[in-house]
């Protein structure tokens, strides 16, 4: 997999609270996906949505 981090149109970083162990990334301006990495060969996509809709 590779680990070369996003451009910095995507503002990938990495949540707290709840989703601490989980980043975010905007592929619209206001439509995120928020993923994890539970290993080096994984990488697992969980939501898809509006910071609205995902309550960010």
């Amino acid at each position: 997999m590779n680990d070369k981090p996003l451009p910095e149109k995507h503002r990938d970083h990495a949540l707290t609270g709840n989703w601490k162990d989980h980043r975010d990334c905007h592929i619209k301006p206001d439509w995120l996906l928020i993923y994890c990495k539970p290993d080096d060969e994984r990488l697992q996509l969980v939501r898809l949505g509006s910071h609205s809709e995902l309550s960010l």
